[in-house]
């Protein structure tokens, strides 16, 4: 039967056009929609890390050992093995070849930039020069390079399946496009409240403090799409929270580390400066799901912006909630809690007093000694908590990153249905896709290697599924 294109590409961030481009240069006819008024979705919106072991620009600063086989245990061991061996195997095997890829279209990523950006013993976090919306604009580039048919202002609004359940085109509307086979990546469902409710009811319990950074148009479209043909879901309560003080939605990934957090107990429970990729998971397991981040009136007249924000934020484009105007701003509104003693400030949070003075009289100690004896945060970060009045502020892990609830796939990229059976035609890759991204988020660029990683290898394997149904 004469279709009207070989492969279809549901969704234009980075997984999808990574889908695209690859499936084109197979040599298969593809149009990719997008219900944006533009290519790039949640990628474009990102800080454009990229997660991979066993790089140039490893090997180029000296990390001579680093291998996908290294990538693979920490994936593995960060998460508890509650990941899908093959499919975190499949990313950590891709990863470098993804990061060269991108390197290829014209992406930098330059040695220098590379840091820890997870708990990793050596740097795996490639930062692209120019951020996410770098690593969109080259591989829209790219598909402008290609006879790629782009559709955007266009929501699928359902799957076309054959009399034998293959899945062979779309439907937008009134308007049906058949296909010899159907990549989805839709992204995440951060901005569709419902979902979050019904997936990730982490996210959801923040209630009002909750917001989601990346696209607007990530509203679960590939998990309906998917579901009405049969596709299994997985990967429940998944996502990655970051912390915020809710002053405002602006997202803020570094925390000073002058700052002490307190549970309802009145203990520390956590190095300040932990990565973000472990810390959510960790305020999370707190009494009332939240902490306390506590400090003095002479810290408080001392917040300056950290070194990475200070130009951004001398320049009136990023506004900081660990600076001294912001605070005295939010002491105003009340969520800066101010009291005269520690006790009377346990009291007015809700910690437990006596534990509280306890805390801070061990920290005290352990600044005045240079070496914290509780998680040996930096000396340099050790600040006492001794000059009234004293603060607090209520922290939770409420900014929505993104959402790992997605299509159960193989290693292929094939969407799967409940008995583990392909879904004959239908492919899916990056957030839409579930099973790859664990409890723990394993550092940052971990979304944009996915994204790039399986949208590659559902864009190959759809174009070969074209092909056998030619």
């Amino acid at each position: 039967m004469e279709r009207d294109y070989d492969v279809i590409i549901v969704g234009g961030g980075g997984a999808g056009m990574s889908a695209a481009i690859t499936a084109a240069d197979a040599h298969a006819r593809v149009l990719l929609v997008d219900a944006d008024k533009k290519l790039g979705g949640s990628t474009a919106l990102s800080g454009g890390v990229y997660y991979a072991a066993g790089t140039a620009q490893q090997r180029a600063r000296g990390y001579l050992n680093d291998s996908a086989d290294a990538l693979f245990e920490y994936y593995m061991t960060l998460n508890q093995y509650r990941v899908e061996a093959s499919l975190a195997r499949r990313l950590c095997d891709g990863a470098a070849d993804g990061l060269a890829w991108l390197t290829d279209l014209g992406v930098e990523f330059r040695p220098e930039d590379l840091y820890a950006s997870g708990v990793e013993s050596v740097p795996r976090g490639h930062a692209a020069l120019g951020n996410g919306a770098a690593i969109a604009a080259a591989l829209e580039r790219e598909v402008s390079r290609r006879a790629i048919d782009v559709a955007l202002n266009t929501r699928v609004s359902g799957l076309v399946t054959a009399a034998d359940g293959r899945v062979c085109g779309i439907r937008s509307g009134e308007t049906t496009v058949t296909a010899g086979a159907v990549v989805v990546t839709t992204g995440g469902f951060g901005a569709n409240p419902y979902l979050l409710h019904q997936h990730y009811p982490d996210a959801a319990a923040t209630g009002d403090w909750a917001w989601y950074i990346g696209s607007s148009h990530c509203q679960g479209d590939g998990l309906s799409l998917g579901a009405a043909v049969g596709a299994d879901i997985v990967g429940h309560n998944r996502g990655l929270l970051l912390t915020t003080p809710n002053f405002h939605r602006q997202l803020e990934v570094f925390v000073p580390g002058w700052l002490v957090y307190v549970n309802r107990e009145g203990r520390r429970f956590v190095k300040e400066t932990a990565e973000y990729a472990v810390m959510s998971g960790v305020v999370q397991a707190q009494t009332g799901g939240s902490c306390f981040a506590l400090f003095d009136d002479a810290a408080k007249h001392a917040a300056r912006p950290m070194a990475k924000y200070a130009d951004a934020f001398a320049a009136g484009v990023l506004p900081l909630n660990w600076v001294t105007s912001e605070l005295e701003a939010q002491e105003r509104t009340g969520k800066v809690i101010r009291a005269d003693t520690l006790d009377a400030l346990a009291v007015r949070c809700g910690i437990r007093p006596g534990a509280l003075e306890a805390t801070v009289a061990r920290y005290n100690a352990d600044c005045e000694a240079g070496q914290d004896s509780m998680f040996f945060k930096a000396a340099e970060d050790l600040k006492p908590v001794l000059t009234p009045p004293f603060y607090a502020v209520e922290v939770r892990a409420a900014i929505i990153c993104l959402t790992s609830t997605g299509l159960r796939i193989d290693r292929d990229a094939q969407v799967l249905d409940p008995r583990d059976h392909p879904i004959r035609g239908l492919f899916a890759g990056g957030e839409t896709a579930g099973g790859v991204l664990g409890e723990r988020y394993v550092g940052g660029g971990n979304s944009i290697a996915n994204a790039i990683v399986f949208g590659r290898i559902a864009g190959t394997s759809a174009a070969a599924e074209s092909r056998r149904n030619d």
